[in-house]
């Protein structure tokens, strides 16, 4: 029998270990209707590899379980094909995927999406934090200039002391003109300033999540953390709002703490249509499971295009013996603002 030394190793590379887990994260996706994986990383330290995966979900989709599964599928197809040790993967929604199909199955009653029936499961569930960015762009720039400054300090001091030459000349009229200017000097007091605020440039950078562009979404799992692209929450808000009967244009804008929906009236009531419109908003972010909750603001505004709706039958008119009303003036547009919903988590980004 051979002895345990002469045996050698097996080493799974992290190259390895990413492409197993982005081909279980393939299979345990739902099929079709835009579900991709995005971007796979894997790191491996002795028996324990580590997966982070970055998926596009189609929508409607339950995001607890479809996450579970693909955490489930990833951790027993990587055990299997490489023998590590490997903990619940970090699976990161990325987006929501709507529908390919131009024409939409119209069905009654309307089924209840997954989502929907998720909400009273995901109001228990913690608050999701805002996600934090690794500021890569400063962090490069920072370290590129600390690297810089103190390698070329390093490398003269090892010349001065190891090679017995002189000092550069750059260090030699820094230490000079350091010497010969005090606290009170208008360059000493300028170039304090000018680090002082890049301190606090940079102190402001570690202190606020920089993540401007996705949104958090509740969930009832408790290890499981997912967000939205707020472009994919405007797309679907407009989708919905510009299905109202007499609705033109319609611009939907998502920020932290409030949704801005701004809807050009065609034709019809205007009042009417103002109703179903923040109703459609409404019912569309309460969908999304957003973090917290926004403020929904609807705007209506009448297209040069409308005119006043015909008077019904029920009006009386000049020959019925009634006096005829003075006609109201026609607002340019109706504004309210109203939370998204009153049950409803919304955005807390």
């Amino acid at each position: 029998m051979t002895a345990a030394a002469r045996r050698g190793t097996t080493t799974v590379s992290e190259r390895a270990v990413r492409r197993i887990a982005e081909r279980a994260t393939t299979e345990a996706l739902p099929a079709g209707g835009g579900a991709r994986t995005v971007r796979t990383a894997a790191s491996v330290r002795g028996g324990r590899a580590d997966v982070s995966l970055a998926v596009t979900l189609p929508y409607p989709a339950p995001l607890a379980d479809t996450v579970r599964g693909v955490q489930r599928h990833v951790v027993e197809r990587t055990r299997e094909l490489t023998g590590l040790d490997m903990p619940a993967p970090r699976v990161n929604v990325t987006a929501l995927a709507p529908p390919k199909s131009s024409h939409p199955l119209v069905s009654s009653p309307a089924p209840v999406s997954p989502a929907r029936e998720a909400v009273p499961e995901a109001r228990g569930s913690r608050t999701p934090r805002r996600w934090w960015t690794r500021r890569r762009l400063p962090v490069a720039l920072l370290s590129s200039v600390a690297a810089l400054g103190c390698g070329a300090l390093a490398f003269d001091l090892v010349k001065v002391h190891l090679g017995h030459r002189t000092a550069a000349a750059w260090r030699t009229s820094t230490v000079h003109w350091a010497a010969g200017h005090g606290p009170g000097d208008a360059a000493v007091v300028a170039v304090g300033g000018l680090t002082a605020l890049l301190g606090v440039w940079m102190i402001v950078l570690a202190l606020t999540p920089g993540r401007r562009r996705v949104s958090t979404v509740r969930t009832s799992a408790a290890h499981v953390d997912a967000a939205v692209d707020r472009s994919a929450v405007e797309a679907l808000v407009r989708d919905a709002v510009g299905d109202v009967d007499g609705i033109g244009a319609v611009r939907v804008r998502l920020r932290r703490r409030r949704v801005t929906v701004r809807a050009g009236l065609a034709f019809g009531d205007r009042a009417h249509a103002h109703t179903a419109v923040t109703a459609a908003a409404r019912d569309t972010l309460a969908g999304c499971l957003l973090g917290s909750g926004p403020r929904l603001r609807v705007t209506v505004t009448p297209e040069p295009v409308w005119q006043r709706p015909a008077p019904t039958a029920d009006t009386p008119g000049p020959g019925d013996g009634g006096s005829t009303p003075a006609p109201a003036p026609v607002p340019t547009s109706t504004s309210t603002s109203a939370p998204a919903s009153a049950s409803t988590p919304g955005v807390d980004q």
